[in-house]
């Protein structure tokens, strides 16, 4: 092995994630809900500095839920702490209020914390004003009993000992000691409805959603903390399976990140323009999960044992725009740093808070190569330099890419793709069709989305990002908060 080689070899050692241990997920199905518009803003944590572990927090909490045992129901809940990345601006109940949730596409229902919340933040580092939601309070809110069928869908039948009028609870606790706890409420969910290009009306509808009523660990932290979250995971309790269930949309949605100039999209119904080439979904998952064929960096293919993308037991592909960085196992990944470094054997890497770093001057994107994921049906994600690696300081780039074998045995085997090599990507997540796909785009303009009702299609632009970060978030995540227009489009399917 050449000098070099083994020089960056022995960088590439370096612990680079702590894990949690694993939490819970389930699969629920749930009643109806109904269509809307929301501005969804992305916050990022500051770069540089002592923040950038913050990143690996966010991840390795995260972590605990995607690689977990389904024993617990309603496991795989998003944290509304720390390092929140996407949050929207909902409002529930008569009168409506409103309320701050992030926005995670590896979460399966919507929920606020409660009036009788117990350790629940009455003040977040963001600078929002967060309510806490009262049942009382709102003329059209009811408890969920037990003997529902909204309840004993969610855990498989009817519970031992239910009887008339008994709350229908949830419990879910995190592998890294954090806990949420509390009962569901149907209520009314007000939005702006989408009726043309770029034009909307008001409406509402009733949605059925979690009411935390008790918080510990790190959900009691006021940093950085919001009022609950909303899943667009694939389970029948997610918004999106709700407003699916009663005809309203059509389980689709996409996104799309403009982290060049700023500001994005994230819409709910059937994207006609541009065409968006797809992958299948393993059936079965509880993730979205997808079949990665091979890796290219610069056009060469990697040499990698055959079996090393398969699927199975705390193994293979997951797409998650929810995680910030990319994680690949340590052989994936050792063999990826190698090509991307090949050229630049000058090159000192620096151990900042366990990321691999590296100071240079000129473009990464005209320095270093593209490194190409190549998937099932020939659909490809091409990820460039700016991608994988991020600013942290004047010419210093950090790795984006982690190394899954320094993280704990669950997550070790597993290529998890997150939200660093998803940006200025149009994804679109077709639960109808049990495919997702992505092409290059640029976020920043707009894209088309069918009505189903009418046949006509409505242009979703994108929302410009706050002018005071313009260069954006990869190099000023101290002035990040992006701005994306959630449009969710009716289309009241015949049945």
């Amino acid at each position: 092995m050449a000098p070099r080689a083994a020089l960056l070899l022995a960088a590439l050692a370096l612990p680079l994630l702590l894990l949690a241990e694993p939490a819970a997920f389930s699969s629920d199905p749930g009643p109806a809900a109904v269509t809307g518009v929301f501005q969804v803003r992305r916050k990022f944590p500051p770069g540089g500095g002592g923040n950038i572990a913050a990143l690996r927090a966010h991840d390795g909490r995260r972590h605990g839920r995607l690689l977990a045992a389904a024993d617990v129901p309603l496991g795989g809940l998003g944290l509304p702490t720390d390092t929140g990345l996407y949050y929207t601006e909902i409002k529930l109940g008569t009168p409506p209020r409103t309320y701050y949730v992030q926005v995670d596409t590896g979460s399966d229902i919507l929920w606020v914390n409660c009036i009788s919340c117990d350790r629940c933040p009455r003040k977040s580092g963001l600078g929002l004003d967060l309510t806490l939601y009262d049942p009382k309070a709102s003329s059209t809110g009811s408890e969920v009993s037990c003997d529902q069928g909204f309840c004993a869908a969610t855990y498989g039948g009817k519970l031992p000992g239910c009887s008339a009028n008994v709350p229908c609870e949830y419990k879910v606790v995190y592998g890294d000691g954090s806990s949420t706890t509390g009962f569901f409420i149907t209520d009314t969910l007000q939005f702006d409805q989408v009726t043309g290009d770029g034009q909307t009306q008001p409406g509402n509808g009733s949605v059925t959603f979690g009411c935390g009523a008790q918080q510990g660990g790190d959900l009691g932290n006021s940093n950085q903390a919001l009022d609950g979250i909303i899943g667009f995971g694939q389970a029948n309790t997610s918004m999106l399976s709700q407003l699916a269930a009663a005809g309203k949309v059509k389980k689709i949605f996409s996104h799309c990140l403009d982290t060049i100039k700023g500001g994005g999209i994230f819409a709910i119904g059937n994207v006609v323009q541009p065409k968006v080439k797809t992958t299948p979904l393993i059936a079965d998952m509880p993730h979205y999960n997808v079949n990665l064929k091979s890796i290219d960096v610069g056009g060469t293919a990697l040499q990698l044992p055959a079996d090393i993308f398969k699927t199975g037991d705390k193994k293979g592909t997951i797409i998650d725009s929810g995680t910030t960085l990319t994680y690949l196992p340590e052989l994936i990944f050792k063999e990826v740093m190698l090509a991307v470094f090949n050229k630049h054997q000058d090159i000192t890497f620096h151990d900042v808070q366990d990321f691999l770093c590296f100071q240079y001057s000129g473009s990464v994107d005209d320095g270093f190569p593209t490194i190409t994921f190549h998937f099932e049906d020939d659909l490809a994600l091409h990820v460039y330099p700016h991608e994988y690696f991020f600013a942290n300081g004047n010419d210093m780039y950090c790795v984006g890419f982690q190394n899954g074998g320094s993280q704990s045995k669950d997550g070790k085997d597993i290529v998890l793709m997150g939200d660093l090599v998803l940006s200025n990507k149009l994804v679109v997540y077709d639960l109808e069709n049990q495919v997702i796909g992505w092409t290059d785009y640029n976020c920043s303009s707009s894209i088309k989305v069918k009505d189903d009702k009418t046949g006509t299609t409505h242009t979703v632009n994108s929302h410009d990002i706050s002018s005071s970060s313009s260069s954006g978030w990869r190099f000023q995540w101290h002035k990040s908060l992006v701005l994306l227009l959630v449009t969710v489009v009716c289309s009241y399917l015949t049945r």
